[in-house]
């Protein structure tokens, strides 16, 4: 567990939760969803300069499948390029059929990176928690979303 001056880890967070309010951790849920760029390629919108430069954009539709690889939904959304070579800010959106789930934060190239989950709709009205998005280098992304509802 790390503490940098203003900043306070989810770990400690979630101590200081159980410590003074008693709160559980199972008050946590998890959902893991996989993002199939290989099904629905993004668009490479490229701005400026040409090749990866700040500014580009990538636009994505696809499907979103289960951890059993069956489609339960989609991803759709767009991400800005704001560190060539390393990362972009993303803003996407979850949807099921029993409602939507809202992301946004920014997403490295490479490894994993956590965003926030913004809202959501239907049973996911008054979602709040934490979303990490690991690029699975096959055209996948694994998302696992640890979230409660308010």
């Amino acid at each position: 567990m790390t503490e940098r001056k203003g900043f306070v880890t989810p770990g400690l967070l979630m101590g200081a939760c159980l410590a003074l309010t008693g709160c559980a951790a199972t008050d946590y849920r998890m959902l893991v969803t996989i993002a199939d760029a290989q099904t629905g390629p993004a668009t490479l919108v490229d701005v400026g300069e040409t090749g990866d430069s700040v500014g580009d954009m990538v636009l994505f539709d696809q499907p979103l499948l289960g951890e059993d690889g069956a489609v339960i939904g989609n991803n759709s959304g767009v991400c800005i390029r704001t560190r060539v070579g390393h990362s972009y800010q993303c803003q996407w959106t979850l949807t099921f059929d029993d409602g939507s789930i809202q992301v946004a934060g920014r997403e490295a190239d490479q490894g994993s990176s956590a965003i926030s989950i913004v809202g959501g709709t239907g049973v996911y009205t008054g979602i709040s928690g934490e979303m990490t998005s690991t690029n699975n280098n096959d055209g996948t992304f694994t998302q696992t979303l640890r979230f409660r509802l308010e």
